[in-house]
């Protein structure tokens, strides 16, 4: 009987053959065989510890499209998310009670996109008036449209009509005025002429009394006396059209000053129409990215964006189980591993609400239903000087919470 029938006998056969004792050989192989069993468990979990504290590029992979993480249950993973790879140094001088997450540079408020005027329609642009880098203060014009020309004709149009309404205006005013001030002579005149007609009366019948005039004389001169008196009566209620009301209040002179409000309206509108037609700045700050070139209808992203780099900050997301070690003002590290630049600076703001991660890497197989809080970090001085340079520059933030911790 060969070794490999031995593998079909019982135990007690193999050992002490079939037709008497096992031989040498026979035992050295299987004595062998046990010890291989023996230490398969004892290979599979190094494996396991290796592979938790290193991840292989397998090992990862399997974490990010499982979503799971390595001693999640405990208070301190022993693993880091797949998709955050630290640089050395900062491995070196981790502690347990570090937080970590993914990180982007941004300016103070974020970018701001710098957009076509609402209203601009088909228009392109004309002419880009700045350049990257450059430092704005708000509101100062960024960029013009094509429709400006057409739109300034329209102003010059408008301030001609208000032109001549002003011109209107005080025509008629002055015409109201004139109108005025000749009810008034004519008043004066009346009076005179019937005071003239009055005395004329007394003397014609004085005489008539005395025999000396005819009673016609003194009918006709009785007639002329009441007439003057109703061309004065008339004349009184004339000049008080004009004087009893003030001169603003004359009904020439209000339809003249509608007209005229009217056409400052209109001045109003085209001067509005016309500001569309130049795109300022929204904010006070540095001209990040130019979109748009002269000729090109303004694109969707935008016709540049700006941001405020005189402060800037770092936009962390840091995983919902570990949020709550986070404080402000705890200091912050972030490490670009790109440029291999660290920047400083500490927790200014923590996020209300639980949101999915945005910022995840280039790996189609990363985890992007991770829920994670928004954690706002304020460089100092110096680190912001060097980071203006580079908006949205992904890094990794390591946040101390140390203190936290031993409070």
């Amino acid at each position: 009987m060969n070794d490999e029938s031995n593998e079909d006998l019982p135990l007690e056969i193999v050992k002490h053959g079939a037709d008497g004792p096992a031989k040498p050989s026979q035992r050295r192989w299987f004595h062998k065989r046990y010890l291989l069993v023996l230490l398969i468990p004892v290979v599979l979990f190094t494996g396991a510890v290796i592979g938790m504290y290193y991840q292989p590029p397998g090992l990862q992979k399997f974490y990010a499209v499982t979503g799971l993480q390595p001693g999640g249950g405990s208070g301190s993973p022993i693993a880091l998310p797949p998709e955050i790879e630290l640089p050395q140094d900062m491995v070196e001088t981790m502690r347990a009670t570090d937080v970590i997450g993914l990180a982007r540079l941004m300016p103070r408020g974020d970018v701001s996109i710098v957009a076509a005027p609402y209203g601009a329609g088909d228009a392109r642009v004309a002419e880009i008036l700045v350049v990257e880098g450059e430092r704005l203060e708000k509101g100062t014009p960024v960029a013009r449209l094509d429709n400006h020309e057409v739109l300034q004709s329209a102003v010059l149009q408008a301030e001609a009509a208000v032109a001549i309404r002003e011109a209107t205006l005080m025509q008629t005013r002055t015409a109201v005025q004139n109108s005025r001030d000749e009810a008034q002579a004519a008043l004066d005149q009346l009076r005179s002429a019937a005071a003239e007609a009055e005395a004329d009366l007394a003397r014609t019948k004085s005489l008539f009394d005395r025999g000396v005039t005819t009673r016609a004389t003194l009918d006709t001169l009785t007639a002329a006396a009441q007439q003057a008196a109703s061309a004065v009566t008339k004349a009184e209620a004339t000049l008080a059209r004009y004087a009893a009301v003030a001169l603003e209040k004359q009904p020439d002179v209000i339809v003249a000053a509608r007209n005229l409000d009217a056409v400052k309206a209109d001045l109003n509108r085209a001067r509005r129409d016309l500001a569309r037609a130049d795109v300022l700045a929204p904010i006070t700050g540095r001209v990040l990215d130019i979109h748009a070139t002269p000729g090109q209808r303004p694109p969707a992203e935008g016709i540049m964006e700006m941001g405020d780099t005189d402060q800037m900050m770092a936009e962390v997301e840091i995983y919902q189980d570990r949020i709550v070690q986070v404080q402000p003002g705890q200091p912050v590290e972030l490490v670009s591993t790109a440029l291999g630049q660290t920047f400083q600076g500490k927790v200014a703001f923590i996020g209300l609400t639980v949101g999915r991660q945005g910022l995840v890497s280039d790996d189609t197989a990363a985890n992007t239903d991770a829920r994670v809080i928004r954690v706002m970090v304020e460089l100092d001085a110096a680190s912001s000087l060097i980071a203006s340079r580079f908006t949205n520059l992904e890094v990794i933030a390591r946040i101390d919470t140390h203190e936290f911790e031993r409070k």
